[in-house]
């Protein structure tokens, strides 16, 4: 694995500005890394070598200032959001060959600060799993583990970014997606409030409940990386119907440290691997002796938020589907026919019940907003296990069953809260596989979560997965 790459974004960028390193010899060690290990990991949707050279060249003879501050840096961005000339295919033998003709609002902002495209990376088909693989491109592998899943949706991003394919990137993330593969390859994430980055131009478009449950947000190997890219890359789309006039304010630890920190290691309704509850703990510890208070966090709103979130991203992201595939649906993937298949183990959504969730969700939200207004934040685990095996759907824990959807229950109630979420590499399972935990807060306290996520993060923070297990 190339030192060179696993590098921090921010050290990356102040070596180009420095002229220690021209972009076009980042560019270049990038290319050799992807063209060594990608054919392993397959964590590209669409790669091309030249056009970033280009790009790379273009930033050489530019000077960095205020403007440009992610000039030359390589950066990648999941294929379900626009990227011009980049295929933008969803995953889906469906869409295939769909070129994006346009920039989303926040590619045209990373190219606008100087970023330079590496490429599209590989996501689960319509964005609707917890496992990235696709008829297009195949099984996106865990860089720790190749027979280990990257997670989903964003895992193409994930698996880059963990073994040093790409320095940083932007994912998408309606129940987890960026903070599930985030916690399986162990690198950070961060899933903002709803607005606070622009999800103009993200495929599917974030409309009706997705607009509350979705939001697009950046992935790197650090959490002083993450807020980084928020920071350049926020700010109001004045044409995105949820978008907020909020700007990013930098804040001090004292601030933080008016309210204690909550802890929940488990809902009490689904088990949790011993090394996920040790990492929540070691978490809490930390952050302890840094002299946060930490306290037991007890709701009574977490199974009716998960219920509703179910409503509305499976029974309602059905009805939105439906259309699309009919008549094709023997070129879907099997990860997709198994969202189908629990989409329609419960009847078409009526009307009435979308009016009653909908209005159900206010309520239920008002109750979490109220549960969590004493603290700065809460630390969760991010899911009840580690990376699984492709394929794998259920598990044994704690000498009980548990299944696909349940065991990603920790993601499922931020989105429906509309909150910020992070996730942060804190521990190791057993047999080696990162472990994160979740930092997550009331919508638009983005700037806590990051704040107190980047302390977890230094004192924990990013691993190289094995270079063995990378070639093997």
């Amino acid at each position: 694995m190339s030192e060179l790459t696993i590098k921090p974004a921010l050290e990356l960028l102040r070596m180009l500005r420095q002229r220690s390193l021209s972009a076009v010899e980042l560019a270049g060690e990038h290319i050799r890394e992807i063209e060594r290990l990608d054919p392993s990991l397959h964590a590209f949707s669409h790669f091309d070598p030249e056009r970033l050279l280009l790009a790379a060249k273009d930033a050489d003879s530019r000077i960095a200032g205020a403007a440009t501050p992610l000039l030359g840096l390589p950066m990648t961005v999941k294929a379900s959001i626009a990227t011009s000339g980049y295929r933008c295919e969803l995953g889906s033998l469906l869409n295939q060959g769909s070129v994006a003709t346009e920039d989303a609002v926040v590619v045209q902002r990373m190219k606008a600060a100087g970023a330079t495209i590496l490429g599209t990376t590989n996501c689960s088909e319509f964005l609707m799993a917890y496992e990235t693989d696709n008829l297009l491109y195949g099984k996106t592998a865990n860089p720790w583990n190749l027979a280990h899943s990257a997670g989903g949706s964003s895992g193409g991003e994930a698996a880059a970014i963990a073994s040093g394919l790409s320095a940083g990137g932007i994912g998408s993330d309606s129940g987890g997606s960026v903070r599930l593969p985030a916690h399986f390859t162990g690198i950070c994430s961060f899933k903002p409030t709803p607005g606070r980055l622009p999800s103009r131009g993200h495929l599917p478009p974030g409309g009706g409940p997705f607009s509350l449950l979705g939001s697009v947000g950046p992935m790197a190997r650090t959490m002083t990386d993450v807020s980084f890219f928020f920071e350049v890359l926020s700010g109001r789309d004045v044409l995105d119907p949820a978008g907020t006039p909020l700007v990013f304010r930098k804040m001090a630890d004292a601030e933080l440290r008016t309210k204690p920190i909550a802890v929940l290691e488990d809902d009490g309704l689904v088990p949790v691997t011993e090394e996920t509850r040790a990492a929540v703990r070691s978490a809490a510890r930390a952050l302890k002796s840094r002299g946060f208070a930490v306290e037991t966090f007890h709701s009574a709103s977490l199974e009716a938020a998960r219920r509703l979130w179910w409503a509305f991203f499976i029974r309602c992201g059905r009805m939105l589907l439906e259309p699309l595939i009919r008549g094709r649906e023997e070129q879907l993937s099997s990860t997709f026919r198994y969202f189908l298949e629990a989409a329609r183990s419960e009847p078409i959504l009526s009307g009435d019940e979308l009016l009653e969730a909908w209005t159900d969700s206010d309520v239920v939200r008002s109750k979490l907003l109220e549960e969590l207004a004493p603290y700065a934040a809460l630390i969760t685990p991010v899911s009840s296990i580690p990376a699984f095996r492709h394929g794998e759907r259920e598990w044994i824990v704690e000498g009980r069953r548990l299944e696909y959807f349940n065991a990603m229950r920790f993601t499922q109630w931020f989105n429906l809260l509309g909150a910020p979420a992070a996730s942060v590499p804190v521990g190791r399972s057993g047999d080696g596989l990162p472990i994160g935990v979740q930092v997550a807060a009331r919508p638009y306290e983005d700037e806590s979560v990051l704040k107190i996520a980047t302390l977890l993060d230094e004192d924990f923070g990013y691993v190289a997965p094995p270079m063995a297990v990378l070639v093997g």
